[in-house]
């Protein structure tokens, strides 16, 4: 709940008329402030998008949708980088070889059997790699 609230102090400020509701161009104002970067074009498409009423504007639960949203798509670029880090090859899945190295990088010495061990317990296929999908799930069980 108290996330709910901050998403309301949030929508108040931005709503600069006191009407309620969002308007495109108070969208991009907010997501401009929270380092976001939409076109005009972009921000009309969201709140089309969005908008549960129909009326071209958001309402709170709709702003709180485009923000979750905007927050979730964050979070997945950011798995994306920290995965590719990991990844040494056109193979695109983190193998032993390169999960040895890149902890190593980052001053963890660990074996080629370590890593093995590391990699099989989240393994879902059981072919020896890790892909994306099996990354983010041993990610949110972190």
């Amino acid at each position: 709940m108290e996330r709910y609230e901050q998403y309301r102090r949030v929508f108040d400020h931005f709503d600069s008329n006191g009407d309620g509701k969002i308007c495109p161009a108070e969208l991009r104002k907010c997501m401009t402030a929270i380092g976001g970067e939409m076109t005009a074009e972009e921000v009309v498409s969201a709140v089309a998008v969005m908008d549960s009423d129909g009326d071209g504007l958001l309402c709170l639960e709709d702003f709180v949708k485009i923000i979750e949203g905007a927050a979730e798509e964050e979070r997945a670029g950011d798995l994306k980088e920290a995965f590719n880090m990991y990844v040494e090859d056109a193979g695109g899945c983190i193998t032993p070889k390169s999960l040895k190295r890149m902890l190593s990088r980052l001053g963890e010495r660990r074996s080629a059997e370590d890593c093995k061990e590391m990699i099989a317990c989240f393994d879902l296929n059981h072919d020896g790699v890790l892909s994306f999908h099996e990354f983010e799930m041993m990610m949110s069980s972190a």
